[in-house]
Formats: C-alpha cells, structure tokens, sequence
C-alpha cells in the first residue's frame, strides 16, 4: 500500500522521499512529480525498524543478547553504560572468554557526564540525547572488517532500502605521531561498493575509536546519511559536511575495528586478537528511514510530544528556529521527551535520584526537564510524571524492566517533582531578595550565633553579591549559586535579570563553574597504571564458596594512586577472597609467603569480571606461591547479616505485601542495610512482626540449601526472586532457606544454617527517597550487645527517676511540665519584647537619612533575639539595625546585623561610615 509523506506534500509537482514498504522492508522511490495523483505507503515502525536489525544479524550467526542495565556495576570506571560494547568490556580486555563469537543486541545507554557528554545540547539540536539505544553486532576474535563492512552496506541499502548515493563512509587516515599508517585495507574494501567521491578520509579525533585513556581502541569507519532536500545537495557537496556538526548530515552507523591496547604510557600494543565492535544509533536510523529531518519528529517520540503538546496546551513548532517565538516551547517540549526516558529507565535499573554520584546526575537530568517544563510550558504543578505510563508501553515489548515497575517509578519521579518545584520557589525568593531594596531575609540567612565572629565580617557577607547591583549588574557567583543550590539555568536567572533591567556577569559565572568542575576532578583524580603480568593465562578461579585459605600465584598487578595514596591492585589465579558485589563489601585478609612475609589485603573488588585485591605493598618475591587467607572472623560477621538480609525480605514481603523489591543493599560486617519499595512508613507493629518472622526462622535452624550453575530460565520458573537492575548471566547460583521461604538468585557468601545468624535486631526504618524505605538491622553478637546498652540505659533512667513503677508515665509526665514551663516563659519573653521593640524605636537615631539602632539586648534564646529584629523592621522605615544579643538561658550570645539597600550608600560616606564604625567598633569588639 502507498500513501504521501503527509496531506500537506500532496501539491501537484512537489518533490518526494517516498517509500514503499513490504512488511519490514522499505524501498526509496527517485523525487518525481505526482500531477495531482494520490501515492499510498507505509512506512516502517521504529519496533519494525529494530526487528528487521536483530533478525538480519541472526541470519548471520549471531547470537541476540539482552541489553545489560543502564546502571553499571562492578567497574570503577564507569556510572553508566554509555556505549554498546559496555558489557563486552572484559571479553576486548582479554579478562574474561567470549560466550559466542557473534552476538548482537540493542543497547540502551546514557550520556550526560565525563568524556561523553551530551547533556547541554539535548532539546537544542535535532540528534543529541541522553538516554539513546545503540543497535550493534559484535566479532569477538572471529569475523572482521570484510564481513562488518559487507554486512552494514548490505543491511542499509538491500534490507532498508536507503539510497546509496545519499550514503558517504570513512576510513583512517592514519596518525604519524602514534606510528599509524593509513587504513587502507578498510578503503579498498569500501570501492567494492561505494563511488570513490563518497569514501572520505577520516583524522584520529572521528576516526579513531578509543573507550578512554587506555584499554581496547582501533581505527572504525563511520557510515553518514545526508537528508538535505535535492535542492540543498545539488548546492553543497554532501561530502564537505561530514562530521561538520551538520544537522541533516549525521552519522548513523560507526564499525570500529579493535586492533589495539592503549597503555598508560600513551603507546599502543596489539591484541592478541582482533575483534569488531559497531554502533548504529537507533533514533537517528528511525529518523532517516521515516523520512524525518529530526530524530523527534520520529514516532520514537512524537507519541510522547503529542501528549506534553496537548496537556499544556501549546503547539509544537518542529521547524521553530532560535530567535523564534515558539523556539523556547519546541526546546521545552523535546527536553522533556528526552529526559523522562534517562529518568525512567535508570530508576528501573536500580538507580534513584540522590546527592551524590550516579544519583545526582539523574537528579541533575530530572531537574533540567522540570525547569523547562516549569519555564517555557507553564506547569506549576508536577507533570514529569505523567509520562512514564505512555513510555512504558511503548517499551514494554523491548525492555520490560520499566513496564513492570511503572508504578513504582511515576511515583519516585512525581516526589522528585514536588521536592525540585519547591526549591525552585525558593530560589525565585531568593532572586526577588538579592534584586529588590530590602535584605532583610536575606540577612536573616547570615545571622550567627558565634560570638567571635566580627562585625566587619557580617557587614561583608552582607554586601558579598549586592555590591554590582547599582551597576546593573548581577554578580556571577550569585548566579553560579542560584544554579548549583536552586537548580537555575542560566537562562532563567538572564531572563529574571531582564526583567529587572539588570544584566548577568556571565563571566563570573563561568570561572565559578569551573571552579567547581576543578575541584571535583580533583577529589576524583584517579592515577592507575598498566596491569604487568607475570603470567600469559590470566584466569581466576573463586574458591570462597568452599574455603576461606588457598593456594596461589600473582597473575598480575598494577600501581594506583589516589588522594595522594599509592596503592597496588593484584590478581591472583586462585583466591577465596569475596570481591564486593552485589552489596556485600569485599572480604579482607592477608597474604601470606613461604618466607614469612604477610601483605594485608585492606579490600576486595570486581573490575570488568576479575578479582581485584587491595594492597598497600608487593612481596619482595612476587614470583613465589602465597597463601590467601581471608578474615575469618568479618566474613562470618558479613554472612550472618547477608543471610539475615535474604530473611528480612522475604519476611517484609509476608507482613507489607508482595510488592516489596529491593532496591539496594549493604551487607558488612557490623549491619545490614536494606532499601525497599513501599510508599508508607513501616508501623512499629509491622517492624514487630518482620522481626519476630526473622529470628522464628533462625531458631528453626534452616539449612542452606546452595544451587549453582542453573540455568537462568529453570531458575526463574522455579519462583526465585530476581532484583531489578541486575544483570544475570545464562548460568545463576540460587540460595534457598526454605523453598517455601526464601528463594534469591544471589552470588555472595552465606551461612550454613539460619541458626548461625542469632538473634535479628532492626534499629532503624527511615525514608530514602519517594517510594523507598530503609531498613538497617544487626545479628548475633552486636543485637546481644545492644540490647545489653539498651537495658543499661533503662536502668540508669529508672535511677534517675527514683525507680517509678511506670518509667512511661513517669517520663511522660516530665515532658507535660516542661511543656508547661516553656509556654509560661515564652508568654514573658512576648512582654518583654513588646517593651524592648517599642523602647527602642523609640530611640532609633537618624543618620545620613538612615535610622540607625545599634543596641545590646538581654533574651532567652536566639530566636527571640531574631523575632525582635523583625518586629523593629516593621514598624522602623529605612532601618540599619545592629543588636549584639546577651542569651541568658546559655553561655552563648548572637550578633544581628541586617539593612536595607541604603547601607551600601552610607559605606560610601565618609561621615557616616565614620559615625557607623566607631559604635559598631565598641559592641562588637570592645564589649568583647
């Protein structure tokens, strides 16, 4: 069936990218008039889009994998999987074996932070975005450049049918400075297919592909789409606008070639095998094979625009240009059909918005969507949310993950919302205090209780951003401020700025903004060298299931250094050292030699797949076999609280309901820490019953029972509990305490039986963050110790109060008196007030056009001292106030200082300052 691209294109005459589809197949008819005629077609769907990829691949031998989670764990390296060849990281490494020599997938990725960072030019062009799939095929030592180059023509123009003259391809120029010659086995390839005017060479900046620093890289070949109009193409060569940020000249496929290891030194060293790693970006590949000249005109995300177009009740202009009046809308409108994907999806994969790390860049990414939601689409109220329904159906074929949790993860994105709109609100506050003639509430910020702090420091706190107001000018520090404390765009703050006439040192801003990236690469700066292996093969087997002591040999190690601390990190080709995973910490140990010498191992971690040890030193003999013997005594202290944890669950999911899922854990040695869904506070009587289930099942001395090497399927059929998030290999280890009890796919150390844990204690439940609760609870010899302290502390209480019969009615009627008393003096603290705020007034003295009041009063308490100063500003017009507060229930006095605008002009004057200076010198220095 054949139909026009769209109503409008039905004029007699006008050119055409047509297609004509047989059910994953499209075909692009040459631009010809249509006199009047009516042309029926249908173009693929992005799902079609995707199928028609995978199938192709498996037609050549390819096995389809899953895409991995898009939050990584088990490498240093990495907060999220920004590329397709993430997961296979080890396999390039040589640190772990190939399962198939052909895999393919569809990979969903983000890139905000770090070397890729896409995060500013999201919404502002047509191509970039966070949250991205990334179709690939991969050749793990296998296939190589003739077969990926074959396949990827083959692919594009036979099975999508693309014009091939709209195509242009790249090759490796070559890099004198690294010794690399021209590609040109790649460039002779490519003339078996492509005309030599669409074959361009390529520098090491786009044509040479590295994953960082060091590790795997090698020369790739880019494939670019030109969607310019015939008009446009026949004007400008398609070829000069490759990779020349041309937003209708994109890449849209890149094969890389995997020939070498980037050593620390900068020198590359050949694999031991070759391997093909390739990446085609689905949105942008959607874009061009529906005709689209925009990735969100594509029905990828045009489902969800709609729905942001019709709920605000603004039109999306695709063709809006910046300086437009529907431009900021447009922006608006695709940053939030962006970001709502990143936020969703990593929320799903296990990572909620935080403070820090991985958590603040989704905070970050959530934040930027509801201020452009709040600014340019007039949604005062939480909307974000409300698309998360819409996008995972759309997903639910492709990443179920989302699907499944939809609920869950609206509600964290909507308490998200609330919080971010009301810091928001508060930063606006904060604009209006900094901009208008009166400072009060700002100054109130700075009120001090430190009796050392002087005057002069006060004074200068309080000018700190005022003092380029009278120049028109917003300081660039305030500004820095307002984005990093309120989450203000620049843009806002400019166009808040304008509307006041004042203008933004932009200047400014950006040297604060660095300044901080400065000082966060610092704390961050990570030194590590080159692994030197000692031996070919290195392959590590685990032992720790079965033995805490075992033989070994340094396979290899590597020297890092961090904070100013050298380290040295060494694998070993047997260990029964538990690496962290999974929540559990990493065991620590020793290392023990035939001569005698002992290494302490301080930690253990995963990286990419290997056992990695944490050392302070080598051994003098580093080639000799070694003893690794693991700390005993913590990794029974760390399985009594990991076993305890998989107890706590499956007890919750009895007591709160089937819908509880972890969603992260800490196992150590001292407690265990267990964050859940659940959007209520646990009840103490519900803590209760969790509590008693727990230890019922330890007193029934339950046998562990230890499945390993299943197969993933049976093991999910089985009814295990699998977390979210997680990635899980074709062969899993099952832990059962009871297969009517608890059944997790789980791959840390545990007890032998449930007896072993003691007695379970729970010593906290708090909130973590919209939708997530924590719960953190101790075992065996801590619970006996702290209920040993907490009858030691009921017992001292009941001393305290001549050993009542009833300590609660006791205690509770000690808190009914002092509530008494503390209403009888905040009544005398009123009066007292009333009289100290009229007295004063009263004495206010006129300087310079300022009524000046500079005074020592005698109060209770600070806030007191500070409802005083706002009761004077009331009824005082023009006030500089100072009042050096002598607190009589304490030791401690407070200083306020607060004014109005006119305070920076009687700085100017000298009389003033003069006058000013010599009262405020005898209260706050001399009365010291």
């Amino acid at each position: 069936m054949v139909q026009t691209k769209s109503p409008k294109d039905r004029k007699s005459g006008s050119p055409k990218d047509l297609f004509i589809c047989n059910y994953s197949r499209t075909f692009r008819l040459p631009d010809f008039p249509t006199f009047g005629l009516i042309i029926i077609f249908a173009l693929m769907t992005a799902n079609e889009i995707r199928k028609a990829f995978l199938d192709f691949f498996a037609s050549k031998g390819h096995t389809i994998v899953p895409s991995a989670p898009i939050v990584v764990k088990n490498d240093p390296t990495l907060m999220f999987t920004n590329a397709g060849m993430n997961q296979f990281k080890d396999i390039f490494l040589g640190e772990a074996p190939a399962k198939f020599p052909r895999v393919a997938d569809t990979q969903r990725c983000l890139r905000v932070s770090g070397k890729h960072n896409d995060l500013e030019e999201v919404g502002i062009d047509t191509y970039h975005h966070t949250m991205f799939e990334m179709l690939g095929n991969w050749s793990f030592g296998d296939y190589f450049k003739k077969e990926a180059i074959e396949w990827s023509w083959e692919l594009l123009t036979e099975v999508y049918k693309l014009p091939k003259d709209r195509l242009y391809v790249s090759y490796f120029e070559g890099d004198a400075k690294d010794g690399l010659e021209k590609d040109t086995e790649t460039l002779n390839l490519w003339k078996a297919y492509v005309d030599d005017s669409h074959i361009l060479p390529g520098n090491k900046k786009d044509n040479f592909w590295e994953m960082g620093e060091t590790g795997p890289c090698g020369p790739c070949s880019e494939i670019h789409y030109d969607s310019r109009p015939d008009s446009e193409r026949a004007l400008v060569d398609g070829a000069t606008l490759v990779n020349a940020d041309h937003d209708q000249v994109i890449e849209i496929w890149n094969n890389v070639f995997m020939q070498f290891n980037r050593l620390k030194d900068g020198s590359l060293q050949p694999l031991p095998a070759k391997h093909v790693d390739t990446g085609m970006g689905f949105e942008r590949l959607v874009r061009v094979l529906q005709g689209k000249t925009s990735n969100y005109d594509s029905d990828v995300f045009s489902p969800t625009i709609d729905f942001i177009a019709e709920k605000s009740g603004k039109k999306y202009n695709a063709a809006a240009k910046p300086g437009d009046a529907d431009w900021s809308v447009a922006v608006a409108m695709r940053v939030l059909a962006d970001h709502i994907r990143a936020v969703s999806f990593t929320i799903a994969d296990g990572q909620l918005p935080s403070s820090n790390k991985a958590g603040y860049v989704i905070r970050r990414i959530l934040r930027r969507a509801v201020r452009y939601s709040y600014q340019y689409l007039d949604f005062k109220e939480p909307f974000l949310n409300q698309l998360v329904p819409l996008l995972a159906e759309q997903f639910k074929d492709v990443f179920s993950e989302l699907y499944n949790q939809k609920d869950f993860v609206q509600k964290v994105i909507l308490e998200e919302e609330v919080s971010f709109l009301r810091t928001l609100a508060m930063g606006i506050k904060r604009f209006k205090e900094y901009t208008e003639d009166e400072m009060f509430v700002y100054i109130d910020n700075i009120i001090t209780v430190n009796p050392e702090l002087d005057y002069q420091d006060s004074l200068e706190t309080t000018k700190k951003y005022k003092k380029d107001i009278d120049k028109g000018l917003i300081a660039g520090e305030f500004a820095f401020e307002l984005s990093d404390t309120y989450g203000f765009p620049l843009d806002l703050t400019e166009l808040m700025a304008r509307e006041k006439g004042l203008l933004v040192d932009i200047e400014g801003f950006q040297q604060a903004l660095q300044a901080q990236k400065n000082r966060s690469r610092a704390a961050t700066a990570i030194d590590t060298g080159d692994w030197i292996k000692l031996k070919d093969d290195d392959t590590v087997e685990f032992t720790g299931y079965d033995e805490t002591e075992s033989i070994a040999h340094i396979v290899k190690y590597r020297k890092v250094t961090a904070k100013g601390k050298e380290q040295f990190q060494i694998v070993l080709d047997k260990t029964p050292f538990y690496a962290e995973s999974g929540g559990q910490v990493g065991d620590t140990g020793e290392l023990v030699f035939p001569d005698g010498e002992v290494i302490n191992v301080t930690d253990t971690k995963k990286e990419n797949g290997l056992t990695v040890h944490f050392v302070d030193k080598l051994p003098e003999d580093i080639d000799d076999a070694l003893t690794a013997i693991v700390d005993k005594d913590r990794r029974n202290n760390i399985m009594n609280n990991h076993s305890a944890t998989h107890l706590l669950h499956a007890a919750m999911k009895q007591v709160l309901g089937s819908h509880v899922n972890q969603k992260g854990s800490l196992v150590n040695a001292d407690y265990l820490r267990f964050d859940f869904s659940h959007f209520a506070k646990v009840t103490d009587e519900e803590l209760e019953q969790i509590e008693a289930i727990v230890n019922e099942k330890g007193r029934e001395n339950i046998a562990l029972k230890e499945e390993r090497n299943v197969p993933y399927d049976v093991a999910i059929s089985s009814g295990v509990t699998a977390l979210f998030g997680e990635k899980y290999g074709d062969y899993v280890r099952v832990i059962t305490f009871d297969d009517h009890f608890s059944k997790e796919l789980c791959g840390g150390t545990h007890i032998k039986a449930t007896g072993h844990i003691g007695y379970f204690k729970i010593i906290s439940e708090s909130a973590v963050a919209a939708g997530v609760r924590r719960i953190e609870a101790i075992t065996g010899i801590a619970a006996e110790n702290y209920i040993i302290e907490q009858n030691k502390l009921v017992n001292h209480l009941k001393e305290l109060l001549k050993n009542p019969k009833d300590i609660s009615k006791s205690v509770e009627s000690l808190l009914d008196e002092n509530t008494r008393l503390k209403k009888e003096i905040e009544k005398s603290v009123l009066e007292k007030s009333s009289g100290l705020k009229t007295e004063m007034a009263q004495k206010a003295e006129l300087v310079n056009g300022i009524n000046f009041i500079a005074q020592k009063v005698e109060l209770p308490n600070a806030d007191a001292i500070k409802n005083l100063a706002y009761n004077l500003k009331d009824i005082v017009p023009n006030l500089f106030l100072v009042l050096r507060g002598l607190v009589t229930l304490g030791q401690i006095g407070i200083k306020v200082i607060f004014a109005g605008k006119a305070i920076l002009k009687v700085d100017r004057a000298v009389a003033g300052q003069t006058h000013f200076d010599g009262i405020l010198h005898h209260f706050f220095v001399d009365a010291r």
